[in-house]
């Protein structure tokens, strides 16, 4: 019998050379959502781009990349 199961969804914040793991604080949010859910508390996500999802480790894994300071 098959089961299906949602995965958990973790948001991966590059700051200063390291990764800060953010949970999903609601998983009926859309990704662009709590984006501006944690602009508020990480001001650098105001200018992020959202990378696409990698499955890893039974969960959703999305980048949040800075585009603040970069050419092109």
């Amino acid at each position: 019998m098959l089961l299906a199961t949602q995965l958990e969804r973790v948001f991966i914040l590059k700051d200063k050379g390291q990764d800060i793991i953010l949970t999903d604080p609601e998983p009926r949010w859309s990704v662009e959502t709590v984006l501006n859910f944690y602009a508020n508390t990480y001001p650098i996500l105001t200018t992020a781009k959202i990378s696409a999802p990698i499955i890893r480790d039974d969960r959703i894994e999305y980048k949040l990349e800075s585009v603040m300071g970069t050419k092109g």
